[in-house]
């Protein structure tokens, strides 16, 4: 299966509203978002599944990505809000992928979550070396039959400059 790490688009200064989680994306975080969506449509990306953090700026990129046809089923994952756990993630999956025949699910997040799960599932631990811009994806390959921690494969690592 593969994996697609998104980082949330450009969203509003820290400091701009009384809670964090509020804070939403701005007109250029939108802007550069659908075209980042549609680019991904474009050279023929096709999600299962749209799992997203319940930040407002999460939210409203899954959402960006479902309306331009990236994948047709968006939920809300809590574990993927800042300081989320990738164990409860791992969990989820394993149990899901005997249960659900999927090919392509994306996480929507924010960084350093995403960089840092990402060397996980492929290196076995996080040595906070992947950075990934705002809007931009990491794509992982799991392996079919075994724990994905330190058994995937990446096969994707762009910023939203290289898809535009």
């Amino acid at each position: 299966m593969e994996l697609y790490f998104i980082r949330h688009g450009i969203a509003v200064d820290r400091g701009t509203y009384n809670k964090d989680e509020e804070r939403p994306l701005t007109e250029k975080g939108r802007d550069k978002t659908t075209q980042v969506a549609r680019r991904l449509c474009e050279i023929g990306l096709r999600l299962d599944l749209i799992l997203t953090s319940p930040l407002v700026r999460a939210v409203q990129t899954a959402e960006i990505l479902k309306q331009v046809g990236l994948g047709d089923r968006l939920e809300n994952f809590p574990h993927l809000a800042p300081n989320g756990d990738l164990q409860s993630w791992v969990n989820w999956y394993l149990e899901e992928r005997y249960n659900q025949n999927r090919s392509s699910i994306a996480l929507v997040g924010h960084q350093p979550n995403l960089g840092n799960w990402a060397e996980t599932l492929v290196w076995g631990k996080s040595e906070e070396k992947l950075t990934l811009k705002k809007a931009g994806a990491i794509g992982v390959r799991l392996p079919e039959k075994i724990n994905p921690i330190g058994n995937s494969e990446l096969f994707l690592l762009t910023s939203p400059k290289w898809l535009l």
